[in-house]
């Protein structure tokens, strides 16, 4: 009998951790609710403008890519085509870099979401003026979500390959806020 009680509150305890892990890969930003990656690692966030923050690994030796959400309230940082034009500035000129939008239609309770996905020289640095270092081969995954009361902006950018194998699960991230 004791075995039994003992093996009973083991397995009840680690139903438990497992709850409180799952529960680390939801995130709030606003009203939405999104559930990250598991392979993505939350940070603590660097700056008071962002909302969530999370690192998403390379291969072994490969620099890792960085997914950012921004929510600044309602009206508030513009609206979809200034942030994705900003944020397609944010690469350099010359060699051209690739830009592909989409805009599926409005998810669940009508969201808009426009997706900007880009590569080539990202020039990283601070937003607003500082010096910038350009990355080659660097892509770009950005989401901008039309949602009540204000617009959320997610944005990840990291080595060209990290990105591209990240876009599937960056997009059901997105996706699953909207449930």
């Amino acid at each position: 009998m004791k075995n039994f009680i003992c093996y009973a509150l083991l397995l009840l305890s680690s139903n438990s951790i497992f709850s409180l892990v799952a529960e680390d890969h939801k995130i709030k930003v606003s009203a939405q609710t999104f559930i990250s990656p598991k392979k993505w690692k939350s940070e603590k966030t660097s700056s008071s403008m962002r909302a969530a923050q999370f690192t998403i690994s390379g291969k072994e030796g490969q620099e890792s890519a960085e997914c950012v959400f921004y929510y600044f309230g309602p009206g508030a940082a513009g609206g979809a085509k200034a942030n994705l034009d900003r944020w397609a500035n944010q690469f350099a000129k010359d060699p051209k870099p690739i830009f592909k939008i989409e805009e599926p239609k409005p998810g669940a309770g009508g969201v808009q979401i426009v997706y900007l996905f880009g590569e080539g020289t990202f020039m990283s640095g601070p937003p607003f003026g500082g010096a910038k270092v350009p990355k080659k081969n660097y892509g770009m995954a950005a989401a901008v979500l039309g949602t009540k009361p204000g617009y959320i902006f997610v944005k990840m950018t990291g080595p060209n390959s990290v990105v591209k194998a990240a876009r599937p699960d960056f997009k059901k991230m997105i996706e699953s806020g909207l449930k």
